[in-house]
């Protein structure tokens, strides 16, 4: 049987309000759990400034890295939000004021008895040539460059345009988890867990202390996309935890 192409992604995460505390990012739990459950890894996640220099250069490497980039924040009215003026230039495209996206805004406000102003009219803007992304909540939509997503940064707005593009989004083989829990201390496994990671070395193999009432414990959670080699590398964890005098159990994550 051919193995499935490993498909991976990127967020790009726009705003200073992020970097600056002020508002805490909601969208990265939601959008590593819904490019996962499509066979897509999210592999790398950058914060940056309203700083338009600092932007275009993130898109256009992360772009170049990655077989999907996503980004959140920035589209909005006001003077700060200049996403959609530096994703035009990462691509060298014209920017904008994308007539259906336009229309759909217009609509909108006449409904709400909203004033129309050169504001608003902002978040009609586009690269030249882009495909919009649907937003069920606002109306003032998203949109996509090549493989480039432009979205949001309210989590409810996000939501509901990652849930509108999810169907242009092609998926490789999911990535599937295991985890075995265990008494004994980070320091007793790291030389054993090591050997294991040479042994398997496509199997993400990680470990994650903690403290519960039942004193300290270990988690040993292992990624792969074959649930043979799961089993196989949870066995010998929970053999490496035995002849070290551990207590073990597997549990789903």
């Amino acid at each position: 049987m051919a193995k499935s192409k490993t498909v991976t992604a990127a967020l790009l995460i726009i705003g200073n309000e992020i970097l600056s505390g002020r508002t805490k990012d909601a969208n990265l739990p939601f959008i590593a759990e819904g490019l996962g459950g499509m066979g897509i890894r999210l592999s790398e996640v950058r914060v940056v400034p309203d700083v338009a220099d600092e932007i275009i250069a993130a898109v256009n490497l992360l772009r170049e890295k990655y077989d999907y980039l996503f980004t959140t924040g920035g589209i909005g009215p006001t003077h700060d939000d200049i996403t959609a003026e530096c994703v035009a230039r990462a691509f060298d495209r014209k920017l904008i004021q994308n007539a259906e996206a336009r229309s759909r805004l217009e609509e909108r406000w006449a409904e709400a008895g909203i004033e129309m102003n050169e504001a608003r009219l902002r978040m009609a803007n586009t690269p030249e040539g882009a495909k919009l992304i649907d937003n069920p909540v606002s109306v003032a939509p998203g949109f996509q460059v090549e493989n480039v997503f432009v979205m949001a940064g309210v989590p409810k707005i996000m939501q509901a345009m990652f849930g509108s593009l999810r169907e242009r989004l092609v998926g490789g083989a999911p990535l599937l988890s295991r985890s075995v829990v265990c008494n004994l201390p980070e320091g007793r496994l790291a030389s054993g867990l090591g050997a294991l990671q040479a042994q398997y070395p496509n199997v993400d193999i990680g470990s994650y202390p903690s403290y519960a009432q039942s004193g300290f414990r270990v988690a040993v959670v292992l990624r792969h996309t074959d649930s043979d080699v799961l089993d196989a590398v949870a066995g010998d964890v929970l053999t490496l935890i035995g002849d070290l005098g551990g207590e073990a159990e597997t549990q789903s994550v």
